[in-house]
């Protein structure tokens, strides 16, 4: 059972950056793959990021990487998106997600993941 929270959207010109946390509760916390995906109105789900459940891998969609670095911080239960460099096409409400407990290999897909979060809104605009 994992409980969580995104916070830090907001409204952004392009080019700037925004951090993004995501707030857990649930001991299954530090041995659960996290991820970041976004939505935009009348879109599917998009992955963003993923990160192992000790921190040692990440991966990232082509569409963000080099901009975007996805950290965990197990002893905070705490996933962290930062963004950098943002486009308008950034766009859209990003939700944190845990996936189930020990898998070995990063997912990218929405359904491989249990639990979500509320998600954040994130609007890039000139």
């Amino acid at each position: 059972q994992v409980q969580l929270v995104e916070s830090g959207g907001g409204v952004v010109r392009p080019g700037d950056s925004l951090r993004l946390s995501c707030a857990a509760s649930g001991r299954t916390f530090s041995t659960s793959n996290m991820g970041w995906f976004r939505q935009a109105p009348g879109n599917e789900r998009e992955f963003v990021a993923g990160i192992q459940y000790s921190g040692g891998a990440t991966y990232y969609a082509d569409s963000v990487k080099g901009r975007f670095t996805i950290s965990r911080d197990n002893a905070k239960d705490t996933v962290y998106l930062q963004m950098n460099s943002l486009k308008p096409e950034d766009t859209a409400v990003y939700y944190c997600a845990a996936a189930a407990r020990y898998l070995p290999l990063i997912t990218t897909t929405a359904a491989s993941y249990q639990y979500w979060g509320q998600g954040t809104q994130v609007t890039v605009s000139s």
